[in-house]
This record gives C-alpha cells, structure tokens and sequence, in this order.
C-alpha cells in the first residue's frame, strides 16, 4: 500500500508497554516479560502492515525487551554474588522508566481534567457531544486502543471467506466519504459498525487507515467511556465541511 499514515501524537513504545500491561492487568513491579514481548511485537507487526510510520525508538525498545527476555532465560553466572546480596533484575532499569513516565503522563491527564472542568464552568459546549453520551466521563481512545480494537475485527474476519478485492476497488477517499455518510445520520457510531458489512481484510484495513485520516483531520473524536471498553466514534469540530475536502 503507498498511503502511509504518520500519527502527530504524543504516544510512543513506553505508551505501548504501558498499555499492554493495563490491558493484561499485570503489576508494573513484575512484568511478566515473555507475554509482554510477544504482544509488543505482535502490535509492531499490525503497525507496519498498515504502512504506520513506526518510528526509530520503537524497534529500540523492541531489542530492550528481547534482551531482557534473553537475560531472564540465561542460567546464573558461576560468580555467585555475596551472601545476602540479591541478584540484579534485569527488568528493573525498564520499571523505573514506566514509572517516571507514567508519573508524567497521569499529570498531563490531571491538567486535562482541569481544563474540562473549567469548559463546564464557562458551559462552553464541546461541538462532538452526542445524544445522551456527553464526553465528559471517559477519555480519547489511543492509538494503542485503535489497533487493539482493530486486531479483534481481524481476528474474527479470518475465518469469513470472502472474495478478494484489489486495490482499485477499494480507495481510501470512498472510505472516508463512507464514514462521513454514516454520522451524517447520527452523531455516534460505535466502533464495530463501521466494518459490519466488511469481509476481506484489505477492506478493514482502507476503512481503518480513512478512520485514522479523519481523526488526523480533526474531522473525528475517538471515545472510551470506560477504561479499555468498547470504542465510540463522535463528529469532530469541522464535520458539517468535512466533504469538501474529499
């Protein structure tokens, strides 16, 4: 595929790291490596089929985790160390970096919520709020909860046989006027409905990458009521002009 997304967002690998172990509801404190390492790449393996641009430091810390796999899997060395003395976890140096990091993050998500506090206290009206579903509880679904959310979809396509469908037949623009068409008609779309009628994977992925493309545009907002629940598609700031640009 030549179309290739580059996502302007402040998510990078410890964003990742961070979001698989929410996801797999492990302590931070003792990272079952192996698990993490293979969900890790499996996520870098969905980025690059999607032609995402992967940066640099996610390979990076993909070698971190499959050394400190390798570390862990080595027997001890023969130069035992002193009594009473514990050996080095070689998971440590990568804890404390999530740590510090989601130190700053959580404090980044605190001035959020300030900041919406304050658009209440001034009743300033988001312009993407939904019937019955104010964006004021939850929070934007990122990249991470996209691509999850995605695998899921793939996974239970595989086994729908479909006819296969080239490249002509499918573009990213009749995707995107796609979605538009949808929440012309209401301001909400669940995630999942938007690949209802899809049975090849070539398909979900041009209506995935057209997604990508409206959010990037600010023409949509991706919402997660609840912590890792199921992800709702909202109008963004410039929708009613939205066709004009396609």
């Amino acid at each position: 595929m030549d179309y290739q997304v580059k996502l302007e967002v402040f998510e990078g690998p410890l964003d990742l790291l961070l979001h698989l172990i929410k996801k797999n509801e492990v302590d931070i404190y003792d990272i079952p490596i192996a698990v993490i390492t293979q969900q890790y790449l499996s996520y870098l393996d969905l980025m690059q089929t999607l032609n995402l641009d992967v940066a640099g430091e996610y390979l990076v810390m993909a070698a971190t985790l499959i050394h400190i796999k390798s570390r862990q899997l080595l027997p001890p060395e023969e130069t035992a160390e002193p009594e009473g003395e514990e050996m080095e976890d070689p998971r440590e140096e990568l804890v404390r970096r999530l740590l510090e990091y989601k130190k700053f993050k959580e404090a980044a998500e605190e001035l959020r919520r300030r900041e919406v506090l304050w658009q209440d206290v001034f009743a300033r009206q988001a312009p993407w709020e939904g019937d019955g579903e104010p964006l004021s509880y939850g929070q934007e679904a990122t990249v991470f909860d996209l691509l999850s959310a995605l695998q899921d979809i793939l996974d239970r396509v595989r086994e729908i046989p479909g006819v296969p469908l080239s490249l002509e037949e499918i573009t990213i623009t009749e995707k995107i006027n796609m979605i538009l068409s949808c929440l012309a008609e209401t301001e909400t779309l669940a995630f999942e409905d938007l690949f209802a009628t899809s049975t090849t994977r070539m398909e979900i992925i041009v209506t995935f990458l057209a997604l990508l493309e409206l959010v990037k545009q600010r023409l949509l907002r991706l919402w997660q009521p609840a912590p890792s629940g199921p992800i709702r598609i909202y109008r963004g700031v410039e929708t009613g002009t939205a066709h004009e640009r396609f």
